[in-house]
């Protein structure tokens, strides 16, 4: 923009002045759980971990929002949209919501399934069975795939999300951030480093990309833009090397929380919203 002011000269410099401090999105509120607090990057408020090096700040600067204020929490599922969570204290996170709000993002529905339960699940079937698919087994064990039943369950809670966003501010452009790699996308994984069995590598990695493809359906019926971050996430899962990896193993090696994303993942997300809002 300065190349630009200086190019055309003085006599209108000041209306493109004007025109650049306007912001195109003056107020932006986040929403979500803790892959969009950015839990340890490091922590503004202890109480959510909500991180400042998280991905809505991060968009925040870059699209240089008028206002922002980023109600995400550790914790939070569908439910914390509109009650308080209880072993945060968090408030509503409709709350931050106005009518006139410009944009909001919302990353949500892991903790819906639970994902951690999962993780806490299948890793303790795994931790001494490197091959074979002990979790995989247990979840199908009647026939019927239960987890993916509970991952399916999810999008009408996300929907319901979405529909509250558009009802509290209706001129708000809508963004659903979808899951990033967690598990590498070929292979076997890499047990022990993250103790899961190498059959059950691919039947959790399935289930993340389940888990997307019900945001995308979430957001197409109600009116959102879907943000994929698994796509350019891709060979950089948790058994990659510290450097290249973007989302944390069950021992950090750096500053993030386990099975979160670390730095160089909240940057990738924040590209891809960035991105997604044709910046």
């Amino acid at each position: 923009m300065a190349i630009l002011i200086a190019l055309v000269g003085s006599t209108v410099a000041a209306p493109v002045a004007s025109a650049a401090a306007t912001p195109e999105y003056p107020s932006y509120v986040s929403l979500g759980d803790s892959f969009t607090a950015g839990a340890f990057l490091p922590v503004v408020d202890p109480r959510c971990v909500r991180a400042e090096r998280n991905y809505p700040r991060l968009v925040a600067t870059a699209i240089k929002a008028g206002s922002f204020a980023d109600a995400s929490c550790a914790g939070a599922t569908t439910k914390a949209m509109t009650n308080n969570q209880v072993l945060t204290g968090n408030p509503p996170q409709f709350d931050a919501l106005r009518p006139d709000t410009a944009l909001v993002t919302l990353g949500i529905g892991g903790n819906d399934i639970p994902a951690f339960g999962i993780v806490f699940n299948c890793g303790m079937r795994d931790a001494a069975v490197p091959h074979g698919s002990p979790c995989k087994d247990f979840y199908t064990k009647g026939g019927t795939d239960t987890l993916a039943e509970q991952v399916r369950a999810v999008g009408p809670k996300v929907g319901a999300a979405l529909d509250g966003i558009h009802q509290q501010s209706p001129r708000a452009k809508v963004l659903l951030i979808g899951y990033p790699v967690v598990l590498p996308e070929t292979g076997n994984g890499c047990w022990p480093t993250v103790p899961i069995s190498d059959g059950d590598v691919p039947y959790l990695r399935d289930k993340v990309k389940l888990l997307n493809q019900v945001l995308i359906e979430q957001a197409s019926r109600y009116n959102a833009t879907y943000v994929d971050t698994y796509t350019s996430s891709i060979g950089h899962d948790l058994c990659q090397a510290p450097g290249t990896k973007w989302l944390e193993g069950p021992i950090p090696t750096d500053l993030a929380a386990p099975l979160h994303p670390n730095e160089l993942g909240a940057k990738d997300q924040a590209r891809q919203v960035v991105a997604a809002l044709g910046r």
